[in-house]
C-alpha cells in the first residue's frame, strides 16, 4: 500500500519538476528556440541519426566507388589526320601522265580534326582506344583527368577489330583494371566513361553514364573496314566522342571498349543501344600490337566462295536464300582435307549463321592457325557437317 502511494506521489511531482526547470531556464533568459535546441542536445533522435546514416551509406554505393576508382585513368583524345580526296573528274583521266601534264594532280589533301576517348592500361603510359578514333592520326593529344595535356605516339592499330594502341612518356600513371568479358552477366550494371561531344575539354574529367548489359555476342557484321563480332550491347548512353572509352562493371573492371551506337536514320546521337568490343578480344590485339606493331592474319581455309542468291537457291532446292556456295577448292588445302567439295553450300560455322562472304571474314578475323571450324553445309539436298582445321597461308 505504501509503495502504491509512493508511485502516485512521484507521478504528481514530475510535472512540478519540469515546470520548475522550465521556469528556471526562462528566468535565466533562454528563449523557447534555445530551449528546444537544449532538448535536442539532451535527447538526440536516434531514429533521425540512423536515417541520415542510411542515406549517406546508400549514396556511396558500388557504382560511385567504381567511377571513383576508374576516372583518373580516363582520357580525352584529340587527333589531327590528313585525308586524301580525289577530284571526281579524275576518273576520266586516271593516272595517265599525258593528261596529268595538262590538268595536274587531281588529288588534294586536307587536315581533319577529330576527338574520342581512351584509357591507360599500364602505369608506363600505354593507352587503348579505337582505330576509327586515332588509327590514321598524324598528331595525337591526350587530356588527363585534371586537365594535363600530353602528346601520344601511335604504337599500332588494327582496322579489322577497330583497336588502336597509343603511348605517352610517363611513369606511375593511373591505370584501369582489365576484367573478364567472358564472365559478363546480362542485366548487370554497366558504366560508360568518356569524352562525349568533347565535354572533357570543358570539365577536365570524364562524363559518366550508367545502364545495364543488354546483350552479349552481338554480330553486327562489317561496317567500313571494321568487323564487329561478339559485341557487348548496353543501354548506358554512348554518344559521339565516347568511342574508345571503357565500359566498366560495378567492380570497377573494364569489360569492353565503347565503339559504336545504334542510330535511327541519319541521327548520330544515342537512341537506346550502344556496343562495346569485349575486353578479352582487346587484350589479345593489344599484346600483339605491343610486340609487333601490327596484326598478322595469315590463316588459310583453301576455298573460294560466293553468296547464295535466289537463282542458286532455286537450282539447289533450298527452302530459303542462305549461305555461301564453294566455287573452288585448292589442292592439299584445309578445305580439301575436311572433305568439302565445289558446290557445297556452307550455312553455319561454329554456330554462327553464314549468309555472306563477309560473315566468313568476320570469323577469320579472330582465328589463328590450328583453330578448328565446325561447318554445317548442304550437299545434294542433305545437311552435313565437317571440321576444317585452319593452316597458315602457304608462301
Amino acid at each position: 500500500m505504501q509503495r502504491a502511494y509512493l508511485k502516485f506521489a512521484l507521478i504528481l511531482l514530475i510535472p512540478v519538476i519540469i515546470g520548475v526547470w522550465i521556469g528556471f531556464s526562462l528566468g535565466s533568459g533562454d528563449s523557447p528556440q534555445a530551449l528546444d535546441e537544449s532538448f535536442q542536445k539532451s535527447f538526440p533522435s536516434v531514429q533521425q541519426t540512423s536515417l541520415q546514416d542510411q542515406i549517406t551509406s546508400s549514396r556511396r554505393n558500388a557504382i560511385t566507388q567504381a567511377v571513383a576508382s576508374v576516372s583518373p585513368a580516363i582520357l580525352g583524345i584529340n587527333v589531327t589526320e590528313v585525308r586524301e580526296f580525289r577530284d571526281p573528274f579524275s576518273r576520266f583521266f586516271g593516272d595517265d601522265p599525258f593528261f596529268r601534264q595538262f590538268f595536274g594532280d587531281r588529288t588534294y589533301r586536307q587536315e581533319v580534326k577529330g576527338l574520342g576517348s581512351g584509357f591507360f592500361i599500364s602505369p608506363d603510359g600505354y593507352i587503348v582506344t579505337n582505330d576509327h578514333v586515332a588509327g590514321n592520326a598524324t598528331e595525337i593529344t591526350i587530356t588527363l583527368t585534371g586537365g594535363k595535356r600530353m602528346s601520344a605516339q601511335l604504337i599500332g592499330t588494327d582496322p579489322a577489330t577497330d583497336v588502336t594502341l597509343l603511348k605517352v612518356d610517363g611513369k606511375d600513371l593511373p591505370y584501369v583494371k582489365l576484367g573478364n568479358s567472358d564472365d559478363i552477366v546480362v542485366g548487370e550494371w554497366a558504366i560508360a566513361l568518356g569524352n562525349p561531344f568533347g565535354l572533357f575539354e570543358i570539365n577536365d574529367k570524364p562524363t559518366v553514364t550508367v545502364g545495364v548489359i543488354s546483350s552479349t555476342g552481338m554480330n553486327l557484321g562489317r561496317i567500313g573496314e571494321h568487323f564487329y563480332k561478339d559485341m557487348i550491347e548496353t543501354d548506358a548512353a554512348i554518344n559521339g566522342g565516347n568511342s574508345g572509352g571503357p565500359l566498366v562493371n560495378s567492380l570497377g573492371e573494364v569489360i569492353g571498349v565503347n565503339t559504336l551506337i545504334y542510330t535511327a536514320g541519319q541521327s548520330s546521337t544515342f537512341v537506346g543501344y550502344g556496343f562495346a568490343i569485349p575486353i578479352n578480344k582487346v587484350k589479345k590485339i593489344v599484346t600483339e600490337l605491343k610486340n609487333k606493331g601490327k596484326i598478322v592474319r595469315d590463316v588459310w581455309v583453301g576455298f573460294e566462295a560466293q553468296q547464295v542468291d535466289n537463282r542458286i537457291a532455286r537450282y539447289f532446292g533450298l527452302s530459303k536464300v542462305e549461305g555461301i556456295i564453294l566455287s573452288e577448292i585448292q589442292l592439299k588445302s584445309p578445305a580439301e582435307k575436311a572433305g568439302l567439295k565445289v558446290g557445297d553450300i556452307i550455312v553455319e560455322i561454329n554456330g554462327d549463321r553464314i549468309n555472306a562472304t563477309e560473315d566468313l571474314s568476320s570469323i577469320l578475323v579472330d582465328a589463328n592457325a590450328g583453330d578448328v571450324l565446325n561447318i554445317k553445309f548442304y550437299r545434294e539436298r542433305k545437311t552435313l557437317t565437317a571440321q576444317l582445321k585452319l593452316e597458315r597461308q602457304p608462301s
